[in-house]
């Protein structure tokens, strides 16, 4: 993957896990992996269950901004 569709793939996940992590508190659970999931998916973005389970974990542990990049290491 080119470093161009890194920062583009990585964005993209960002968006999803902003989106997500600003609603999360008082979700019931698996509400947040099922609304990465449903997230990733309309923005065409492939994520390992992997790294759906890391950025679940980190929504779910921080209570406040996750930064995907942080938690995927990328």
């Amino acid at each position: 993957m080119t470093g161009e569709k890194s920062a583009e793939k990585m964005e993209a996940i960002q968006a999803v896990v902003d989106r997500v992590t600003s609603w999360q508190d008082g979700a019931t659970e698996g509400t947040v992996e099922s609304e990465l999931r449903k997230g990733f998916a309309e923005a065409g973005v492939d994520v390992s269950d992997g790294e759906v389970t890391q950025l679940t974990d980190a929504i779910e542990g921080e209570h406040g901004a996750v930064s995907a990049a942080e938690v995927l290491r990328a």
